[in-house]
């Protein structure tokens, strides 16, 4: 049996709990967390947090000010610093000449053709000396019939006004024009002592014949193309149109040997 003394002593069985003036006593004496917890308490993590809390809203509420400011362009743009720039040194144009020109175009051809050149060593490997290009170069050509070199006599009317006989000079192609536009290489293989080449020398005019070579494909893919009949037959229908509405019944245009 318990002693009197040890009456409210609380035993291991039975520890003390609290009561309503412990609870009390706690509520009054509950630290603030945003003070000092004292030596021995590890700091509470709530005013750190608020802290940051503070400092993103602050950053945030300066972008939006700041952005509202240059919107209202009262502030300049602000400009990449290592932005690309690129300046032009290229000197005007120079006239050359001026040549008068009596041409009627009556056809034109567009053609497409692909290169394919590869410029190698005997007994030498491709991976050290080798140069093929692969180039799809765009290109037109026109027929034209030069009114410049009609001769003397060339043109007869009958007596009576309503025929007339016109020879003309046979039509002839006009040079290659390469639409640098639509031309492109589609596919590059150098050598390494090509590659090295390049790094030392260079050579700016290396695709010129590439170029060269695809216009002269051109031309000759061109004239076997009937282009030039087809500006004949054109030419003829035109000035016989042109003449029949000035009042002459019957036309006949017949071309020159070329």
């Amino acid at each position: 049996m318990a002693r009197d003394g040890d009456i409210n002593e609380p035993t291991r069985e039975f520890p003390d709990y609290p009561t309503s003036e412990s609870l009390r006593d706690r509520a009054e004496g509950s630290p603030d967390p945003d003070r000092d917890p004292g030596p021995g308490v590890p700091p509470s993590g709530g005013g750190a947090a608020r802290g940051l809390l503070w400092v993103l809203g602050a950053a945030a509420l300066a972008v939006v000010v700041l952005l509202g400011v240059q919107a209202t362009g009262l502030l300049p743009d602000f400009r990449n610093p290592f932005a690309k720039e690129q300046t032009d040194r290229s000197q005007p144009p120079l006239l050359k000449s001026i040549r008068d020109l009596s041409r009627y175009v009556a056809a034109e051809g567009n053609f497409q053709v692909v290169v394919d050149v590869q410029n190698d060593r005997r007994n030498v490997p491709d991976f050290l000396l080798n140069e093929r290009t692969l180039f799809v170069g765009a290109g037109r050509v026109e027929a034209y019939v030069d009114f410049a070199k009609i001769a003397d006599g060339a043109v007869v009317v009958s007596q009576d006004g309503k025929s007339a006989e016109i020879k003309l000079p046979a039509p002839q192609l006009g040079e290659t024009d390469l639409d640098m536009d639509k031309s492109y290489v589609f596919a590059e293989q150098r050598g390494l002592i090509n590659r090295l080449n390049d790094l030392v020398a260079g050579d700016p005019n290396r695709q010129q014949q590439i170029y060269k070579l695809a216009e002269d494909r051109i031309t000759a893919a061109a004239r076997d193309s009937g282009l030039a009949a087809r500006a004949e037959e054109n030419t003829r229908k035109m000035l016989e149109g042109l003449l029949r509405s000035l009042g002459y019944e019957k036309v006949s245009v017949t071309y020159t040997a070329p």
